[in-house]
């Protein structure tokens, strides 16, 4: 195939694959293993499908794919994390704090 042969759509619309049972399972291992998490719902994009990322109190974070909104409000119901929509309140400050904090560490050991 060419450079701009036809790629097959995965999702409703968008070239990323659905969620699925293993990026549940790790958004729970998180919840579960981390405190103070809260959950910030990333709208769905002509590229991928809706994600959730969770953050720790620390700023440590991870991001998986939902089963759209609704799937994090649900996530976040389930396990007791609060959810907010990341188009309205953005990231918080501890998440910044957190990837320079890694940056840094990551610069010192090269």
């Amino acid at each position: 195939m060419g450079w701009f042969g036809k790629k097959r759509k995965q999702g409703d619309g968008t070239l990323d694959r659905a969620s699925d049972n293993g990026d549940q399972r790790h958004l729970v291992e998180f919840i579960n293993t981390r405190t103070g998490v809260e959950a910030y719902v990333e709208p769905k994009t002509t590229v991928t499908e809706t994600t959730v990322m969770l953050i720790a109190h620390d700023g440590e974070w991870t991001r998986r794919r939902v089963d759209g909104p609704a799937g994090a409000f649900a996530l976040g119901r389930k396990h007791s994390v609060p959810v907010y929509e990341v188009a309205k309140v953005g990231y918080p400050q501890r998440k910044r704090d957190y990837d320079a904090r890694k940056k840094l560490e990551q610069q010192r050991r090269q």
